[in-house]
């Protein structure tokens, strides 16, 4: 029998002081680029020993439960696909966790600062009224396979890059970075 002073540790313990945390990556997607950097995320804070899910918007993606919040969407067009819906529809609960957020881009891959410019104001107006504690602009991928006639169409008239322009170093730099900024 157990006297009430021992102590039962489980198996595997964080480090002294360090919060492990439960981590929401909720994520847009239309082509899978945005999905592949949500994972990649999503793996760096594993590493650092949180619990990190990532969540389709479209498939249900809910804050609920979770110590902190990274969203991420793909900019087509000038817009961000599906993050300002998940902010409207959850900001309540967003208002109470840390919030990060990122949005893929070509502008990022062109190294255009006015189309920079651009998705970041859109990533900020696509966040609003939350705060985040950390953004970021990545480039992302365009194969032209995977685009209708009418998409391949206006990349050509556009000029648009074509190819993967994803930096996995800098998008795991800036997710390694992510547990100190939410303090968790």
């Amino acid at each position: 029998m157990l006297s009430p002073h021992t102590l039962i540790t489980p198996l595997s313990n964080p480090p002294a002081g360090k919060f492990m945390a439960r981590i929401l990556v909720a994520y847009a997607t239309k082509k899978g680029s945005t999905e592949e950097i949500a994972q990649a995320i999503a793996k760096e804070l594993q590493a650092a020993g949180h619990t990190a899910d990532t969540v389709e918007i479209a498939k249900g993606a809910s804050p609920a439960g979770y110590d902190a919040v990274v969203i991420g969407g793909p900019m087509y067009m000038g817009k961000i696909d599906g993050m300002g819906k998940f902010v409207k529809r959850h900001s309540p609960e967003l208002a109470r966790v840390p919030v990060a957020g990122f949005v893929v881009c070509l502008a990022a891959a062109a190294k255009d600062p006015e189309g920079m410019a651009w998705a970041e104001k859109a990533l900020h107006a696509a966040l609003d009224p939350l705060r985040p504690v950390a953004e970021t602009v990545f480039a992302g991928r365009l194969d032209p396979e995977k685009l209708s006639w009418f998409q391949r169409w206006m990349v050509k008239k556009a000029k648009s890059p074509v190819g993967d322009f994803r930096d996995w170093a800098a998008i795991a730099a800036w997710a390694r970075e992510l547990p100190g900024k939410m303090k968790v």
